[in-house]
């Protein structure tokens, strides 16, 4: 993997984290519009101020084509990109990659991020009262929702380079 590089493809922006001579397996579903608003904006970040074709992004990252332009779009109103129209245009990242948290490219795509349908009854806890495993839930929901609050474009960019550095500088093992 070249440095400042983030996979794309199924396991776009994964990062596996090694503990001892074992990976951590880390399962959590974003809706495709997440997923994809993410991957464009890390490929943003990734080229750090220049420019970047809307047909780049889509093939850097294993976008289909088809759905970039509304998540763009949506990316650009929310003012996190900037649109540069014409045929040599593309897209830059609005802020420093340091200053952009996934928490707001998020909020972009999807807006508030808040669960509104209980996991137990498939409505909305609140008039008839709290469902049994909803203060579980909701504080789950806001540590996670914090994670994503203080996590960066640029900060997972430097942990990506700095476990490539890392895994470049081990020794060869030997058999």
């Amino acid at each position: 993997m070249a440095a400042g590089h983030i996979q794309a493809g199924p396991t776009a922006g994964c990062l596996p984290i090694e503990h001892g001579h074992t990976y951590q397996i880390m399962r959590l579903d974003l809706t495709k519009r997440s997923d994809y608003a993410i991957r464009a904006m890390l490929a943003l970040a990734m080229v750090r101020g220049r420019l970047l074709s809307s047909r780049r992004i889509a093939e850097q990252m294993h976008i289909p084509p088809r759905f970039l332009p509304q998540i763009m779009g949506d990316l650009t109103r929310a003012g996190l990109v900037i649109a540069h129209p014409g045929r040599a245009g593309g897209y830059q990242l609005a802020d420093d990659s340091h200053a952009t948290t996934l928490l707001r490219v998020i909020e972009a795509v999807e807006g508030d991020p808040h669960r509104r349908i209980c996991v137990m009854r498939g409505t909305p806890c609140g008039a008839d009262g709290e469902c049994g495993v909803h203060t579980i839930f909701f504080s789950a929901e806001e540590a996670l929702l914090d994670q994503l609050a203080s996590a960066t474009l640029g900060g997972v960019i430097d942990t990506a380079e700095a476990a490539e550095a890392a895994k470049a500088a081990e020794p060869a093992a030997v058999n």
